[in-house]
């Protein structure tokens, strides 16, 4: 089915690209997306922030069944690659940027971030470098335990979270409903309400959960972008008015100075230093109190929103991989609507 593999390359879905003017002039720059699967919004920004830089982009993408991302179809090339939690996939990557000359790697996925994070300068010795901040911060997100002892021990409003095994062990007060969900969990997976301490105890459970006070009140993405030297940039809010599969399909951003607050706050407190996208997921109370409850260490599924709106993160990122001058900036536009709906590839 689709298009047949040659060497550990293809060429994209054979759609018919305008030529390239005076491509040879052009600054040039060579990006990976990997695991990409269904990221074709982040790819067009990429693509759309080069043209506006007048920089000649060659994106390629990954997958572990490339054939099946619409992403990968939408690239210039793509390639397969192990499971991202193999020992193989790191090697794999490795080799390709090698041999291509891959300037730039965007992760997209929590399951890869902690292998690119240990690389970072493996890949920087090639000339590649990865849009993920230190391992130390990638491990503290990925784990909604961790992320709720940080938030915690630094005075960041959150609810408050105990694993399941200690809020069994313990018989304090809580406020029901509260939330149970996997500890290292993405995409609203395994989120169950519970109502008692006995739906609690008859959870089976697979995996390592916590609990969680449930809060109330509008709930909002967070984008934030780091600069190379670890300093906040830029940060946009956008409220999700409507949710799918734990990504928002209707959203609006909105200034929000409770929000802001949080964004420095949580600045300041991480020692690890940050580099590039990421986001928090918060709460906000009808009396204007925010909590945040999750953080990721990668681009945001809302992330076209931001762009939309002014705050080209991707841009940032080509230039500061190529070291031209800097435009970010925290100047966006409040009040843009994003309305998702469901678009196909056609190979």
């Amino acid at each position: 089915m689709g298009i047949p593999v040659t060497s550990d390359i293809f060429v994209g879905a054979g759609i018919p690209r305008k030529p390239r003017i005076g491509r040879g002039k052009r600054p040039k720059l060579r990006m990976l997306l990997s695991s990409a699967g269904r990221r074709v919004g982040l790819l067009r920004a990429f693509r759309s922030s080069a043209g506006a830089l007048g920089i000649d982009l060659e994106v390629f993408a990954c997958d572990l069944q490339p054939e099946w991302s619409s992403a990968c179809m939408e690239a210039d090339y793509a390639f397969a690659v192990p499971p991202a939690e193999g020992e193989g996939f790191i090697r794999t990557v490795l080799g390709f940027c090698e041999r291509h000359a891959i300037g730039l790697v965007v992760p997209t996925i929590d399951t890869e971030l902690l292998c690119f994070a240990k690389a970072r300068d493996s890949f920087a010795m090639i000339g590649t470098q990865v849009a993920v901040g230190s391992s130390s911060l990638v491990e503290m997100a990925r784990d909604k335990l961790a992320t709720a002892i940080f938030l915690a021990e630094n005075d960041i409003p959150s609810p408050k979270t105990q694993s399941i095994e200690d809020f069994l062990s313990t018989d304090g007060p809580c406020t029901w409903p509260m939330i149970a969900k996997p500890r290292h969990g993405s995409s609203s997976r395994g989120i169950h309400i519970v109502h008692d301490r006995r739906a609690v105890e008859n959870m089976e459970c697979d995996e390592p959960y916590i609990v969680q006070e449930m809060l109330h009140g509008r709930e909002f993405t967070v984008n934030l972008f780091f600069d190379e030297f670890g300093e906040l940039r830029c940060t946009v809010p956008h409220q999700r008015l409507k949710v799918r599969a734990g990504e928002v399909e209707k959203g609006v951003t909105t200034r929000e100075p409770a929000l802001s607050e949080l964004a420095r706050k949580l600045a300041r407190a991480l020692e690890a230093r940050p580099f590039g996208a990421l986001c928090f997921q918060a709460i906000m109370s009808d009396d204007g109190r925010a909590s945040m409850f999750e953080i990721n260490a990668r681009f945001g599924g809302g992330y076209p929103l931001a762009h939309r709106a002014g705050a080209t993160f991707t841009r940032w990122l080509i230039e500061q991989r190529l070291n031209l001058p800097r435009t970010m900036s925290d100047d966006w536009q409040a009040d843009v609507v994003m309305l998702r709906f469901d678009d196909a590839v056609f190979v």
